[in-house]
């Protein structure tokens, strides 16, 4: 093993798009576990764009990551040392050692990652946090029933890809929004959705009149901006709305005053006449729902009823470029970086 290791810390705090040099690649000493730690080597890094939120220091769910202090993420690790019982070398287990090549644990939060299921990066995409996310948040609080018409943004991502098919396996109709040809083509012929629309395209609005005759009962909300102009006009009568995240205003919004939209009146009037039901939610909202997660994505999984595409870079020094790809949709699936080979 060598005794150094690489790793990315915040820099400095974006203003708008993040920057390389909001990044630093730094070398740093590979740590010796003491009693009752382990030492954990990451496999697979995931890249979320709840991230760009932790790179502010501005009012949030969870506190920024300091300057100077590692870029922080869900990963995929081996224990290659242990002195915890409940751990032993050469485990793979679920952590959230964040943008590094080797961490320190004692062991609290971890949870060990079989890869008989099936291969271990799901842990971090599919039958991870991002599925566990489209999971709760579509079945708890957009509740689709059989005919209804659920429409997802991102429906591409990781996130988004999940809640499409899971609302199809519910019997309800699924509509897609992506961006490009490529992607929509992959959502609706591969994924299974009933249409996918391009949010580049400028009649987005009239196309998803078209698409969604009956309106739209359940929106996921991935992303905000144009894409949820076009769709709030077609919401139904008791629409659900769960909010999971706005990617298209997070280089703007994290870190000020965000100022009311213009239209908020008529959002307002919307959600009193048409009695919506919009609910901003973060998945560890739904933790008590693990065990029914564990038990039917995975057998969706072998089913052939849920499919997944990951995007991959390699190694720890392509963790700043991808992520900002990914803050302006240039990943295709879930965007991954492999830091290290599964085995050494």
């Amino acid at each position: 093993m060598s005794q150094s290791a690489k790793r990315i810390v915040l820099a400095a705090r974006p203003v708008g798009e993040p920057k390389p040099s909001d990044f630093r690649l730094e070398d740093y000493a590979v740590p010796t576990p003491g009693e009752g730690q382990l030492l954990l080597r990451t496999i697979w890094l995931s890249l979320d764009p709840y991230m760009r939120g932790r790179m502010d220091d501005g009012p949030s769910y969870s506190a920024p990551v300091p300057i100077g202090g590692v870029m922080e993420g869900g990963t995929v690790c081996e224990v290659v040392a242990s002195n915890n019982p409940g751990f032993a070398k050469g485990d793979f287990v679920l952590a959230h050692t964040g943008w590094q090549q080797y961490a320190l644990s004692d062991g609290k939060g971890l949870r060990k990652v079989d890869p008989k299921i099936a291969p271990i990066s799901t842990a971090v995409g599919v039958l991870g946090m991002p599925g566990m996310t489209a999971y709760t948040g579509l079945l708890e609080i957009g509740k689709p029933k059989a005919g209804e018409t659920v429409v997802v943004a991102a429906a591409s991502g990781a996130v988004g890809s999940a809640v499409g098919q899971i609302a199809k396996i519910k019997g309800a109709r699924a509509v897609g929004i992506a961006g490009g040809k490529e992607k929509c083509d992959y959502v609706k012929n591969e994924l299974g959705f009933d249409e996918c629309l391009d949010h580049r395209d400028p009649d987005l609005a009239a196309k998803l009149k078209e698409a969604c005759p009956k309106g739209i009962d359940v929106y996921f909300e991935n992303v905000g901006g144009k894409v949820f102009e076009a769709v709030f006009p077609r919401l139904n009568d008791f629409a659900r709305i769960p909010v999971c995240g706005l990617i298209a205003d997070y280089n703007t919004i994290f870190g000020k005053d965000t100022p009311t939209p213009k239209w908020a009146n008529s959002i307002m009037r919307a959600i009193l006449v048409k009695r919506l039901n919009f609910r901003g939610f973060i998945v560890r909202d739904f933790a008590a729902m693990y065990p029914d997660f564990i038990r039917d994505m995975p057998q969706w999984l072998r089913e052939g009823k849920l499919k997944h595409r990951e995007f991959v870079t390699e190694g720890i020094d392509s963790a700043p470029a991808a992520f900002m790809g990914l803050l302006k949709g240039a990943n295709f699936g879930k965007q991954l970086v492999r830091v290290g080979p599964d085995k050494i």
